[in-house]
Order: C-alpha cells, then structure tokens, then sequence
C-alpha cells in the first residue's frame, strides 16, 4: 500500500502552497452546476486558497491530507468533493435543472423503496468526524444545502442528548453522518447502523481529536469503513499519534498545506495588557462593552460561568458557553450570540476549536491558555474569512514571565503594556459603547427547547409567507422544497378539509331526520355537535385539563344517546361523555337516569 512520506517530526512537509493573489472560481475547479447555484445563492462564488488547492484533487476521488490555519474555509473545502461524489442524481453540464430535479427525485424514491422493503439498517455513505458537538452542528449547517441539491439527507450523531432524534433521522435514510467518534461507535455497538457502505470519510480537526484522547475510537471507526472509501483528513499538526493514522488508512495522499501552522492572519493585530488583580474585572467589563462581538475565553467552567453572571449584573448582557451546560443549553447560549441577542460570549476552550460566528471583532484572553496551541485557536475566533480583529491577553504581574514564555512559543512578539480601566488603549478597544442593558434574560430572545429545531420552524413559517414568483425564486434551487411539490402539498390540505366538512354535512343531515326535521332544541344541537368533535378529536376545555377526546363508541349507541338527550335533557354527571361532574362533586346527589328499561 502507498504511504504517505513525511517526518513525523514536521509538518505537511510537500506539496504546500501559499496563498495566490488571482482568485479562482468555483466553477473554474470543476464543481458541478447544481452545487454551484448553492454556493452562488449564499454569495460564495471565489474559492478560498486551501479549497483552490484541493477541490481539484478531492473531486477526483484523491486521498487528501490538509491543513490551513482557523478561518480558512476548510470545512466547505470538504463538503463540496462529499456531496459531489456521493451524489447519485445523472448531471451533465448544460442540463435543465427541471430535467435534474426529476433525477433527483427517481434517486429519492428508490431510497424510498429501499427503506420500506423491510428489515433495513442504516448505511450511510458519507462520514465526518468532529471532535466536539458545537462543530458536527456548524459541518451539519455547511452540508445540509449541499446535500439536500444532491437529493441527499444529513444527520448529526454526539453525545450528551438523548439518540432517539438520531435513530431516527438514521432509519430515515440518512446519507451524510456528521458525528462526534464516542456516541458514533455506540450506535454501532448497539446494530443500530452500518458503516459498509461509506464511501467518503473526512476526519476534522484531526490533532484535537489526538488532544481529547478519541484517536483509539477514531482507529476502530476507521477500521470498520471499506478500504476503497476516499479518506480526507484535516490537522493542524501531525503529532500525538495523527501521523499513524495517515500511514494507515490513507491511500498516496495529495499533501496540501496553506501558511505556516502558527502563522498569524494579517489583519489580527496582538495585545497584551498587564493589570492589577483588583482592577481586572473592570477592565474586562470596559473590554465587552462595545457595541460589536467579542468573546472573552477562561480557564475553567467555574470562572466563565461567573464572569458571565458579573457582566450581566452589571448591564453588559452575557451567554456562556463550557462543559457545564447541557447540549440545549449551549446551543440556545450560542443561537444568542450568533442571531445577536448578545455580544458577549464568555467561554471555555470548548469554544476554540470550530466555533464559526462571523464578524467577532474582538478575542479576550482572560486568562492565559494553557499551551501555545490554544493560543493559537483562541485568537482563530477572530480575523476569519479576510476580516480585521484584535486579541487582548490579559495577565497578572505574576503571570507575566509564564504569558511572555507562551507568545514566544506560540510566534507572537509584543510587549505587554501596563494598563487600568481608564486607559486609552482599553477605551479604543472597546470602541462606541453599547447601552446598558438590566434584567437582561436568555429566556427573553432565545425560547426553551432546541434552537436549531425552533429556527427550522421559524424558517418553515417565514417561507410560507412567500408567493407567486418570489416563492418560485426562492425555492429554486432546492429540490426537496419546490414550488411544484409545494403546489402539491397545499392540494393535499384543501382536499382533507373538504372531506371533513362532507363528513361533518352528512352527520349534520343524520341529526336532523333524527330528530324531526329543524325544530331541534338547542341543547340537543349541543349535543349534536360535541359527538361530531370527538369523533374527529378535537381538543376539549375544562378547569385543570386538557386533553383529546375520541368517541369509539358505534353509531347505533351514539344515535341513541342523542334522543334521550332531546327527550330527557344531557346528564350531568356523566364524566366519560364530556359532563362536568358536577353530581359527584356536590355530596354524591345524582341527576336524574335518563332511561329506564320497562
């Protein structure tokens, strides 16, 4: 088998390439044209230098082993090649995209057919494998609109949530997996899915997932996917273990590399502030009260869980984001910071690692990382994608020796400048002020329950609204939401109810030859019209409760019901059949029996 040959020692030591002054185009690498009117609908029509490096060689089926510094755009440098070569849909270049589209839905409803002929077991055919949850969730969002143009479906697997949502997306046909390796190979343990069948598999952030102990998960994984399957794995570095993974599983790797490991985007500009111990929570206040996005990071759960409470105590509303939380809670923390309803995001370095939220201008190191890796990934938060931002690290006079010795490593030179909350270069930071904000509640922006489901509804509802030719224009390039099965989905819904009002014609025509024409009285039509709705269910007030009723009682019964009704008057104590129980509860005294037999 071909190996890849580099010293373990280095780092991606061929084929590497710098960023090149002449843009490329999409196009001009060989996308396929569904996927290009994606990429051109989200503005995106200019590859970024690592995906100008390697989409040439991913798209033709080559192993890929890369690296490009945070903000880089490696992760749609791979979703592109996976849903271009996982896409089962016949494409030609100059194709109708209504001739597409019907491709598309023959692959859909084979997949259909397959999943309903029995005993099926989920066989993905696409594998990415992140190291935390909050990056499988960002992959997911890049993906989803590419696979769904390629009549494909996409699920995320991790842990810290319940699997019944994941089971089921699975055993719905999931092509694309994106999944963390621990909750991954669980699902495999328990049959519930097969890896047989994947034919890209991409690892992400490979050296963070060394750091974070999954490389043994990541070795059976791997061992479990056919060998002919296109692996692309993506570092930072080759060490603790990465390099063997490389020698084992790729196939003559194509090596890319764009800028050096540490090397600094152009537009981040390095600060170091030395304060005193009393004066360092003013200074960091006087740091997140700007206007724009920051993200201010600590050592530990304990201390980012009360940084955040501090600011917003004192008017400078702030989420949280560390291992603390549970999934939902640090979804709903980072939907606030990402929709806007905060600017301030205070967070451990479970956010410093993949955590893309656009336009972050300024990364505070409260306290000093740990190892000049994390140094690296925690200023990567901001300066991404060709914008401007600045890192203030902030250090105590004791810490100063340990932070200098970390910059040196990490290839930062900058000297630390003594400062208070008064200074000048605190305030230019900080930028125009925002207004202080009191009582400020996550609950207030950001509702209870999962967030990406809440927004998927919103999306839902908002796209109903649209009409007419701004509904067609919108829901072009998507296949699975056309106007066409749109148009055929509101048809669906006016035929149910015009059964339903048929249906509840003709009862309405049974009650009145049963009862002697229109001269009905008016409980009797009560009556009448309380049996119709539980036979259709539908959801019945009281005092404390709220629930479905559904008559199953036969006609015959129901009938008979509604003339002892006319003739006597409807039983009061009756729970069963909607009466308010009012007998029982007034000392036991029973209305009167509607019928007796004779």
């Amino acid at each position: 088998m071909p190996t890849a040959s580099f010293d373990s020692d280095s780092v991606f030591p061929s084929s590497s390439v710098s960023g090149d002054d002449r843009t490329v185009t999409f196009a001009e690498l060989g996308v396929p044209g569904p996927l290009l009117r994606v990429l051109d609908a989200d503005g995106k029509r200019e590859a970024f230098p690592i995906q100008a490096d390697t989409l040439p060689d991913s798209l033709a089926g080559r192993d890929i082993l890369g690296r490009g510094r945070t903000g880089s755009g490696k992760t749609l440098a791979f979703c592109i090649p996976t849903a271009a070569r996982l896409n089962e849909a016949a494409w030609e270049p100059g194709m109708p995209m209504a001739e597409y589209r019907r491709n598309v839905k023959h692959v859909r409803r084979e997949r259909l057919a397959e999943r309903e002929a029995g005993d099926f077991l989920p066989h993905p055919r696409g594998l990415i494998l992140a190291p935390t949850r909050e990056l499988a969730n960002q992959i997911n969002d890049v993906m989803r609109p590419l696979a769904q143009m390629a009549g494909m479906t996409t699920t995320t697997v991790y842990g810290g949530v319940k699997q019944n949502r994941q089971v089921r997306d699975l055993m719905a046909g999931a092509d694309v997996v994106v999944a963390c390796p621990g909750r991954l190979e669980d699902l495999l343990n328990q049959r519930l899915l097969t890896l047989s069948d994947v034919e890209v598999v991409v690892l992400d952030e490979a050296d963070e997932m060394a750091d974070m102990g999954f490389l043994p998960q990541v070795r059976r994984l791997l061992e479990r996917i056919p060998g002919d399957a296109q692996h692309m794995l993506f570092s930072a570095t080759l060490d603790h273990g990465v390099d063997e993974l490389v020698r084992e599983f790729l196939h003559d790797p194509k090596t890319h590399s764009v800028d050096d490991v540490n090397a600094e985007p152009d537009l981040m500009t390095q600060h170091v502030f030395e304060v005193e111990k009393a004066d360092k929570f003013e200074v960091v206040r006087q740091l997140a009260s700007g206007v724009g996005r920051r993200i201010l990071f600590t050592r530990t759960k304990f201390q980012a869980k009360k940084l955040a409470k501090s600011l917003t105590n004192s008017g400078v509303p702030a989420a949280q984001l560390h291992g603390n939380l549970n999934q939902n809670q640090r979804d709903r923390n980072l939907a606030a910071f990402e929709e806007g309803d905060v600017n301030v995001l205070v967070a451990t370095d479970v956010a410093a690692r993949g955590i893309d939220v656009s336009g972050v201008e300024l990364v505070v190191q409260v306290d000093p990382p740990a190892d000049p890796k994390s140094f690296t990934h925690r200023s990567g938060r901001t300066a991404r994608a060709g914008r401007a931002g600045d890192v203030v690290t902030i250090v105590l006079p004791y810490e100063r020796r340990e932070a200098s010795r970390l910059l040196k490593a990490a290839g930062i030179t900058v000297k630390p400048v003594k400062v208070t909350h008064a200074s000048d270069e605190v305030r230019e930071l900080m930028g125009e002020k925002a207004p202080i904000v009191k009582d400020w509640s996550l609950d207030d922006t950001q509702p209870a329950g999962d967030p990406r489901r809440n927004k998927a509804k919103a999306a839902k509802a908002k796209a109903a609204k649209v009409t007419g030719e701004d509904e067609a224009k919108a829901l072009a390039h998507m296949p699975r939401h056309s106007a066409e099965d749109a148009e055929e989905r509101d048809g669906a819904k006016r035929v149910r109810r015009n059964r339903r009002g048929d249906e509840g014609s003709a009862s309405s025509r049974r009650d009145r030859g049963a009862n002697g024409g229109s001269g009905k009285p008016a409980q009797s039509m009560r009556s009448a019209k309380s049996a119709r709705s539980t036979k259709s269910g539908k959801r019945i007030h009281r005092r404390d409760e709220n629930r479905i009723v559904i008559d199953e009682r036969s006609e015959a019964v129901k009938r008979h019901e509604r003339r002892m009704a006319a003739k006597y008057g409807e039983r009061k104590d009756d729970r069963r059949h909607g009466g308010s129980g009012n007998a029982r509860r007034s000392g036991g005294r029973r209305g009167r029996v509607p019928f007796r037999g004779r």
